[in-house]
């Protein structure tokens, strides 16, 4: 066993995720870690302790040769960008919890981390508590997986069950998200689900070995969301979920997050609040199901603490599945069944759909739907998507396939 490290942190930030950070290292019995310096950009916040932990100025950490270890807890990725790539060139080991930054830089910071031989770990920059990425890098090494899907964002699950559960409105539930933490004051990345396909990008390449530009995978969320499509979801015992997917058919591997309607035999039915979970399918080892809270202080935090701790073992992730499916190439031409609401006849005809297998109005109500098949490929195509008097998402009955 490698010599075990002695850590001292620089952190960069302190909210949210930064104080329960502090907090749940402070409670650890296992670790040997001592936070040097905080470094915050608002002077004017009222700080829960004293101002001589914290510096305004980045290079007060940079520049210290007796800090080894930056924790990236900020908001801004490209800021976090300039903090991890100059950390990580002084030496530094780093452990972020940034999704957006390591989604949009993932093959300059794995380059950075090889060439200056540290370690880079961002365990808390997906699925919140879950151990996702070290289970991915350790125990299905070796194992082909046939696909991945789960519920990767706190905020729009505490919504949509507070939504289906209680009957309030998008809006309603959104507000008490906020009011208790789970939601950001501009919640837009993560309603819209960019949030999720940040995390699905980073765990589609510890899962299937393929870099994916985040900028290519289709996301739509849930703020055009109904109580007529909640109405129908429960008259039919199904639940609105906002899922991400990785699904591997043969070569291809296609890579989505949009809502699913999904039935009671489905693990991840009974997944609320602020929850997250995991479905990893593998071809020998079939399904295996992990949940933990996705949103919060400390579930974020015990994330960032395991990566903190892994540091003082010199762990490294090895991104084994590289290589393995060396034939394997994106795809986003795949036909998937849909469940669409829709204000007008207008509306509709944007859906470019192969099939129609069901379709419903009622003029009393406004209330119009139909159920088809639709190439992801031309959902994608449709003008300004997000801002349609519709809401979307996949019934429980679609199987994803190759359209050629």
């Amino acid at each position: 066993m490698a010599e075990k490290r002695d850590i001292q942190i620089g952190m960069f930030g302190f909210g949210v995720v930064g104080q329960g950070l502090y907090d749940v290292l402070n409670s650890s019995k296992g670790i040997q870690a001592n936070v040097v310096r905080i470094c915050v950009k608002d002077r004017s916040k009222p700080r829960r302790l004293s101002m001589d932990h914290f510096t305004f100025d980045k290079n007060d950490i940079l520049n210290n040769d007796s800090i080894n270890l930056v924790v990236e807890l900020i908001d801004n990725a490209d800021e976090a960008f300039d903090i991890v790539k100059e950390a990580m060139q002084r030496g530094k080991h780093v452990v972020s919890a940034n999704k957006k930054m390591v989604a949009e830089h993932f093959d300059e910071l794995v380059a950075l981390q090889h060439t200056h031989q540290v370690s880079f770990l961002y365990e808390g920059a997906a699925c919140g508590s879950i151990p996702i990425i070290r289970t991915l890098e350790e125990y299905y090494d070796n194992e082909l997986l046939n696909s991945i899907q789960g519920i990767f964002n706190g905020t729009t699950n505490y919504i949509l069950s507070k939504i289906f559960s209680s009957g309030q409105d998008y809006h309603t539930a959104l507000k008490q998200a906020q009011e208790l933490g789970f939601a950001e004051s501009n919640p837009y990345w993560d309603v819209h689900a960019f949030d999720a396909k940040f995390k699905l990008c980073i765990i589609a390449m510890h899962s299937f070995g393929l870099r994916v530009n985040e900028a290519d995978i289709f996301n739509y969320g849930i703020p055009t969301i109904l109580p007529h499509d909640v109405r129908l979801a429960k008259e039919k015992g199904y639940k609105p979920k906002l899922l991400a997917t990785g699904l591997k058919i043969r070569d291809k591997l296609c890579l989505f997050v949009m809502p699913m309607l999904v039935r009671h035999d489905n693990l991840l039915f009974n997944v609320e609040d602020e929850h997250n979970a995991v479905l990893v399918e593998g071809v020998f080892s079939d399904k295996q199901f992990f949940q933990g809270r996705g949103a919060g202080s400390y579930p974020t935090g015990s994330a960032v603490l395991s990566d903190i701790s892994a540091t003082t073992y010199h762990y490294k992730y090895e991104y084994k599945k590289e290589g393995q499916n060396s034939q394997l190439q994106f795809t986003n031409d795949v036909l998937i069944e849909i469940y669409l609401r829709y204000g007008s006849e207008e509306v509709l005809k944007q859906f470019k759909f192969v099939d129609i297998i069901e379709r419903h109005q009622e003029r009393h109500t406004g209330f119009n739907y139909v159920v088809g098949v639709i190439n992801l490929k031309d959902l994608m195509a449709i003008p300004r998507l997000r801002e349609l008097d519709a809401f979307f998402a996949l019934t429980p009955e679609c199987k994803v396939n190759l359209a050629n």
